[in-house]
């Protein structure tokens, strides 16, 4: 599945693909591919990004437009 707000958010970050990766502990190429929905997302990095860049997991997969987590 492609969650195109991943790659939005990294950039909105001022971050690579490969800074994402080390907070993740894997590498930049399944990172890469988390981007471009070649693979899916597990549910702990999905957790990790969303207290990173402070928005929720439900904006980061698409469910909602609201950033900010009330």
């Amino acid at each position: 599945m492609y969650f195109p707000r991943l790659r939005d958010l990294r950039e909105d970050a001022d971050m690579t693909q490969t800074q994402v990766a080390e907070l993740l502990f894997t590498s930049q190429t399944v990172y890469s591919r988390y981007e471009r929905g070649v693979l899916t997302i597990p549910v702990e990095h999905l957790i990790i990004l969303a207290d990173r860049y402070g928005v929720s997991t439900d904006y980061i997969l698409g469910r909602t437009n609201k950033k900010k987590i009330k």
